[in-house]
């Protein structure tokens, strides 16, 4: 079975797939002080918790990681814990089949890259992805399978934070759609304006990106994955379809193309 690791700025989501298919998946904080042998401890507790399978079944694994320092200390587990296993991590000279079309094609995040090559090969191109994590990134792909260029916004959670910091009077909420936008308190006024708030900023996004990347508007696929994603799909009239495990897939495909 392949492993797939995704190393966030928030949390870190793990993967299993047997063939091309998620069997069993974890999601865990991402804590930059966590060293190799420790991160080795958790990725074993969770395979050993799981009724579908044993450590031993790990034939594969494929990461991508947009915090260097846990970068370092993923390739350090790797190389400790499972130096039989071939290993493949997203970084310059890793083949993704994805021409980037950036000024500076190094400072795009690996994980854009590999839920572009995802994108493409789940759905075709052309192609936008929203992607609902610590920032709300949109990414634009061609007809052709190439990174064009994208878009990044605060994300849901950033938001919430920086508002419950500097309101004296608003504190954090369970983020549920309120009875209606136009809201009769203080906990459903924040609702309204994070959920439809954000919905809002998705088609606006999107509706410019799509004129930008097609001379029809309407052959743009949009696709939405994040674990923030859910709360906000309802409510946008620009997302095509939902795929949680777009980031897993593309890291799945990458592993593909870079072993025997």
């Amino acid at each position: 079975m392949l492993l797939t690791i995704d190393v966030g700025n928030t949390q870190t989501v793990l993967g299993l797939f047997e063939g091309d298919e998620v069997i069993e998946h974890w999601r865990i904080n991402t804590d930059p002080r966590r060293t190799a042998d420790e991160i080795a401890v958790v990725l074993q507790g969770l395979v050993q918790q799981s009724p579908l399978l044993a450590e031993t079944d790990i034939s594969g694994i494929a990461l991508c990681s947009t915090v260097p320092s846990v970068l370092h200390e993923m390739r350090e587990m790797c190389r400790r814990y499972y130096g039989d296993v071939s290993a493949v991590i997203v970084e310059p000279g890793v083949k993704t089949g994805v021409p980037v079309r950036m000024d500076n094609p190094k400072e795009v995040g690996a994980d854009r890259i590999v839920n572009a090559l995802a994108a493409v090969h789940t759905h075709g191109g052309p192609a936008i992805v929203v992607d609902f994590g610590t920032a709300t990134t949109f990414d634009a792909v061609s007809a052709k399978g190439e990174y064009v260029g994208g878009a990044i916004a605060p994300g849901i959670e950033i938001s919430i934070d920086a508002l419950s910091s500097r309101g004296a009077q608003l504190h954090k909420i369970e983020l549920v759609r309120p009875r209606n936008v136009i809201a009769k308190n203080t906990v459903e006024a924040l609702q309204s304006g994070i959920i439809f708030g954000f919905a809002g900023q998705v088609d606006g996004i999107v509706e410019r990106m799509s004129d930008e990347l097609a001379a029809d508007p309407e052959e743009v696929k949009v696709i939405a994955t994040g674990g923030l994603a859910p709360l906000v799909l309802e409510e946008s009239r620009s997302i095509d379809v939902f795929e949680p495990w777009l980031t897993l897939i593309g890291l799945r495909l990458i592993y593909e193309r870079n072993t025997p």
